[in-house]
């Protein structure tokens, strides 16, 4: 018996289109890494970037249990010292760039390095209802029926 490993012919990409809105932050992200993976599909091969391409919207109603909102908190420096800045996930939230949130989430699920880069690529998340990838015809990823844990009520 001889292992399977797809060449880049061989692989199919499809578009996916995921509404945030009431989902859990968390159960979201794993469900989104492993479709960006390609890890879903029974041709799965570990080296190469055969996962499908996902479209979020409504990534500013996505939902956090707990007091995550409240308490947990993203770091960065800006290089000069003391120069540690913190921002709390409800501020990331309630701000400019809700999808960051998102982004960074599965940015953290999926593997380092060149191929990780790659596989983000294939992952578009936007604020609002509306998207441009309209021409693609995403089909719908229910994410919330999934599991009835997915989808929480604010």
């Amino acid at each position: 018996m001889k292992t399977y490993s797809a060449k880049p012919s061989e692989i199919e990409k499809k578009w996916f289109i995921i509404d945030a809105e009431g989902v859990v932050l968390g159960r979201l992200a794993t469900i989104i890494a492993n479709r960006l993976r390609g890890k879903h599909k029974t041709t799965f091969t570990p080296h190469m970037d055969c996962g499908d391409h996902i479209i979020v919207i409504n990534a500013e109603k996505v939902h956090v249990t707990g007091r995550k909102r409240e308490q947990n908190k993203f770091y960065w420096h800006t290089g000069h010292p003391g120069g540690i800045k913190e921002r709390g996930w409800g501020q990331i939230l309630d701000g400019r760039f809700p999808e960051r949130l998102i982004e960074k989430a599965v940015e953290r699920m999926v593997p380092r390095g060149p191929l990780g880069r790659q596989q983000m690529s294939n992952l578009r998340v936007y604020k609002g209802p509306s998207h441009p990838h309209e021409a693609q015809t995403p089909a719908v990823l229910d994410v919330a029926s999934f599991n009835p844990k997915n989808k929480r009520s604010a």
